[in-house]
Formats: structure tokens, sequence, C-alpha cells
């Protein structure tokens, strides 16, 4: 690569990281999600607004054509985002909350993704369509888009508001890992089937038990492994550079879901589940520094970039975007509320709960990309899938910033006082 390429790459790179910075910071004066300003960073550079100046434009496409560059920083904030998500949920899926988890994921994710399945046939019409759309791959990904919650969206929302050692961020962060099986299962279904009307059932099925074992066994064993590994005196990497080895393991795990062809984003955040597994202490200094430059750059340069990848150009249904938000809201928020109830939450606990787990960020953006690339679905359909998911996004994090400020507790048995109120709504002025 020469230098004026590497020039190039790199100036892309400082107007995202600049431009995700000034906005986050506006954003969080106006009492807004942090994660929506840094999204809208990447918009303001996209082809609907400074993109349209040839000057940005042509240095925006020669950056892309440089080896990847940009794509390798999205994924590494992606995936630093969540290692550092799991690290701070090392008690997911804990003895007292699996019965939670387990109600909000069944009923709260289930009724929305059936009536999804059938409510389908008579919702679909030929305007959400793209060129290899079928209909059953069109419903798949209707009840995915009404149902799927966002982890990295989320996790990044908890970490602004410092509230990601919570019990309320590990209901929320488990249903939401749960959710995301169902969401590339789906996926993988709907792709399988786009153009064609034969299904993969062995791929399907592969991708599935691959999933769920790596999933079980992260949460499982595998920790209990790397805890000997990290205490071993063999150890010296830990020893000596603990940020070092914390990195190690974040990469060992991508590369062996790699080869699984299992999720990226799950193996992260079980890296970081796993390095910190009943030994916080060991890795908390290291974990620090990794999260300061994490969030100083690689996070925000990569919701930026989310931002950079859509075009509000290719189509836009004022109908379409307004009907799918209300009707994917209410169905979302109804049914998380029935499952809080059962699960024994009353009051404001369900409207937290339900409020927040309708955020779909980051997996409503890789749905509505992976559906459009693959020609499932038409821009228009794009494009209501992306703005729904910015948009759940901001009232989630705006609702739980408004909780946080007045002092209200964000699940019962955890009240807040005065004194806290105060001291957050002081620390969220200055994040």
């Amino acid at each position: 690569m020469s230098d004026s390429a590497l020039a190039s790459v790199l100036l892309v790179l400082l107007f995202l990281v600049g431009f995700a910075q000034l906005l986050g910071y506006l954003f969080v004066r106006l009492r807004q999600p942090k994660v929506v300003g840094e999204i809208l960073a990447g918009i303001v550079l996209g082809p609907a607004l400074l993109g349209r100046l040839p000057f940005v434009a042509q240095l925006i496409d020669n950056a892309k054509h440089q080896g990847n560059i940009l794509d390798f920083v999205y994924w590494l904030g992606l995936l630093l985002l969540m290692f550092l998500s799991g690290a701070e949920t090392q008690r997911l899926f804990s003895r007292e909350e699996r019965r939670e988890v387990g109600w909000l994921a069944i009923v709260g994710t289930g009724i929305p993704f059936v009536l999804g399945l059938i409510l389908g046939p008579w919702l679909i019409r030929p305007a959400l369509a793209g060129p290899n759309g079928n209909r059953i791959s069109l419903i798949i990904i209707l009840a995915v888009g009404v149902a799927v919650t966002s982890v990295p969206v989320v996790s990044k929302i908890f970490a602004d508001l410092k509230i990601l050692h919570t019990r309320f961020a590990r209901l929320v962060l488990g249903v939401a890992v749960l959710e995301d099986i169902v969401l590339w299962l789906a996926l993988a279904v709907a792709t399988a089937m786009a153009g064609s009307t034969v299904l993969h059932l062995r791929a399907i099925a592969y991708h599935l038990l691959a999933t769920i074992a790596f999933f079980l066994l992260g949460l499982t064993i595998v920790p209990r492994l790397v805890k000997r590994i990290n205490k071993a005196r063999f150890n010296v990497l830990a020893k000596h550079s603990p940020i070092g080895y914390a990195i190690a393991v974040l990469f060992a795990y991508c590369a062996v879901a790699g080869a699984l062809n299992v999720s990226l984003v799950f193996a992260a955040f079980l890296a970081g589940f796993a390095v910190v597994h009943k030994k916080r202490r060991l890795f908390s200094e290291a974990l620090d520094s990794i999260g300061k430059v994490a969030f100083a750059f690689f996070v925000p340069v990569y919701f930026a970039l989310v931002g950079l990848k859509l075009d509000l150009i290719r189509g836009v249904s004022l109908w379409m975007i307004v009907a799918f938000f209300v009707g994917t809201c209410v169905v979302k928020i109804l049914s998380v509320s029935l499952a809080g109830r059962f699960a024994g939450f009353r009051g404001l606990d369900l409207v937290n709960l339900a409020i927040t787990t309708n955020a779909r960020g980051g997996p409503g953006i890789v749905l509505a990309s992976v559906a459009f690339d693959a020609g499932i679905i038409s821009a228009k359909f794009y494009t209501t899938l992306v703005i729904a998911a910015v948009l759940t996004s901001q009232v989630a994090g705006a609702w739980l910033e408004f909780v946080l400020r007045k002092g209200w507790p964000l699940l019962s048995g955890a009240t807040a006082s005065p004194k806290q109120a105060s001291e957050t709504e002081t620390r969220l002025q200055t994040a």
C-alpha cells in the first residue's frame, strides 16, 4: 500500500472517530443515547449528506478499496464491544436469574416471532420483496425483525450509562443472546431459500447444532478450563502481559468459532465471559485498559461505519416505516410485559424491560443488510428495518437515562437514593 493510500484510510478513520465523538457528546448533552449519535456520524459522512461532495465520496471510495481495512476496524470494534460486554456479565444465566431469562426469552421473544410467522402471509406485499425474495424467506425476515433484540447496541447503552454490572443488564443481555441464536439460524434458513425452492437441511442443522454446542460449552466447561490456564504457572503471558493474554483469548475464541462456522459475535461475548469467570480481580486492570482504548476509538468507529453503510437514497416509504415501527413495537412491548408478569415483575420493572428489549440496533441492521444483499427484501423494506432499529435503540437509551436520572430503580429491590440519583446525573453529563 502506498503512503497516499494509507493516508486516505487514516483520514477517513479520523473523520469517523471525530464525528462519532462529537455527535455522541451532543446526544449525551441532549439526554439521548450516545450510540445513536455515533451511528448518525456515519450517516452524515454517507451518500445522503457529506458523501454527496465529490471530495468526500472519492476519499471514502479510496479507503474502501484498500485491502478492506475499514471492514477489519469495523469487526474489531464489534468484537471488542462484545468481549467487554461478556466480561461485565460474567454471572450471566446464574441460577437465580434463569427463570426470569427463560420467561422473557420464551414468551417475550416467542410471541412476536410466532405472530410474525402466522400473520406474515397476510402482511407480505410485493413492495417488500427483492429480486430473490420468496414468500417463506420474506416471512422469516419479517418475524425476526419483530422479535430481535440488539446485543451490541444494548451493551453500548449499558456501558455508556455504567450499568453493565447490574442484574437488569444481565437479564436483558441474557435474553438478547438467546434471541440472537434464533436470529442467525433464521437468517441461515432465509438466505438458503433465497431464489430457490430447495431447503438445505443438512447445512442448517449443522449450523444450529454447532452454534448451540459452542454456546453451551462456552458457558459451562470452557470457562473452567480457561480459569485453570489463567492461574497456571506456565502461563507467563497472563502474568507479565495480562492485556496481551486477554486479547489472545478473544482471538482464540474467534478462530475456533470461525472454523466451526459459528458467529464471531457469540465467540467474543463468551471469551469475555471466560476470562473473568469468578476471577475478575486477576484481569480487572487489563480489561479497564482495553475498555479505554476500545470505547475511545474502535467501538465509536464501528457504529459510525454502521451508519456509513446506510444508504437512505435507495428508497424510503413513510407509510411502511410508520406501520412497521408502530406495529412491531406494540407487539414486542406487550409480549415482554406479559413475559415479565409471568417472571414475577410488576410496575416500572415491566416498562424498563419491555422498552429495553425492544431495542433492535445492531442485529436489526445486520438482518436488513444480509437480507438486502441476498436480494430477499426491497430497498424500501431495507430502509424500514434500519430506521426501526435505530429508533427503537434511541427510545431505549433515552428511557433508561431518564429512569436513572430520576433515581428510579431499574428493577424492584434496587432502589436508588437521591444521592445516587444526583451522582448518576453528574456521571451521565460527563460521560
